[in-house]
């Protein structure tokens, strides 16, 4: 099959088409003929070397976390009523072919495509992972700001938060993703490269501030996206921007009684609950209440043109891989 290969840490041009062994279904496991993978900011910095002691690789590697495709053959103890099914898949999704677990599988509900299911596999668990560090609408809905609420978890956070009737504002870069995370729901729009961006999201909240910030973004926006929350508010940090995460001060937090919460850092979820994580968010697309918003596509062989794109952050919206 082909796939791409890391053989040494660096820029996107290490990122290599080859010919390599088809994999083989083991005991438990499946083989799927991928027709759509992931591509997360993550991949981009893991091909550089980051993070090693949290997600150690051994070189040679075929990136990626996994994507969508139909079933070719299954290994033992797996029913083989599963060959034909199309699924979403965990694993090295940079290649052709890909085997996982069968803990690792899920079917994907009829009416939603492999591409938008490959989308929603990473981001659409990330997404419901954060919701549920939103207030609860009541009287007065509750401010949320999204960072980064362009990309492919804050596209879809913008559309989960305003069909729980929370008020959004997105935070992006240029009038291109301004305009997306409007027309997914946002209330309110700020560019923060923009000088005052936090005092005009504090002047839409009437000068309190936002209930909740959901920071995607990370190292030096960080710190600004905090600002943006009212005191008694909670920042919740998921992003990883240049390979840092944002830090806050405990004492300015403490003196103004916001939560700190850094998802990330909370370590790997249960794997049962990215599953149940994955079912649902499936279904929501298949329901139509949340749809990837997809804004660039690459074939295989263009891996690295999808990681410079994303180093540049000029992706609006989400990357895949198509196969």
């Amino acid at each position: 099959m082909r796939a791409i290969q890391v053989q040494e840490f660096g820029g996107p041009e290490v990122l290599v088409l080859r010919e390599v062994a088809d994999p083989v279904a083991g005991p438990g496991q499946v083989v799927v003929r991928l027709a759509a993978a992931d591509v997360i900011f993550l991949d981009t910095l893991l091909r550089g070397g980051w993070g090693g002691e949290i997600f150690p690789l051994e070189l040679p590697y075929v990136p990626g976390t996994g994507g969508a495709g139909t079933v070719t053959s299954v290994g033992d103890g797996v029913d083989p009523a599963w060959v034909g099914r199309d699924v979403v898949a965990h694993g090295p999704g940079y290649a052709e072919l890909l085997a996982s677990d069968l803990d690792d599988v899920v079917p994907v509900p009829q009416g939603v495509g492999l591409a938008e299911a490959a989308a929603l596999m990473t981001d659409g668990v990330t997404a419901l992972r954060l919701v549920r560090h939103a207030p609860a609408a009541g009287g007065r809905a509750p401010w949320v700001l999204v960072a980064a609420a362009a990309g492919g978890a804050g596209s879809l956070l913008v559309q989960l938060l305003h069909d729980a009737g929370l008020r959004v504002i997105g935070a992006a870069r240029g009038e291109r993703k301004l305009d997306l995370a409007r027309e997914l729901g946002a209330e309110v729009v700020v560019d923060y490269t923009q000088a005052g961006w936090v005092e005009r999201v504090r002047a839409a909240t009437g000068g309190t501030g936002v209930d909740l910030a959901l920071d995607g973004a990370g190292a030096a926006l960080g710190p600004a996206v905090f600002d943006t929350v009212a005191d008694g508010g909670r920042f919740v940090t998921y992003g990883t921007s240049g390979g840092q995460f944002t830090t806050v001060d405990p004492h300015l937090a403490r003196s103004r009684r916001i939560e700190v919460v850094n998802e990330l850092a909370a370590g790997t979820p249960d794997p049962a609950l990215v599953r149940a994580l994955l079912v649902r968010v499936l279904d929501l697309a298949a329901q139509g209440r949340i749809r990837p918003a997809v804004g660039a596509t690459y074939a295989l062989a263009d891996a690295s043109a999808a990681h410079a794109s994303l180093a540049e952050r000029a992706t609006v919206g989400k990357s895949l891989l198509l196969i």
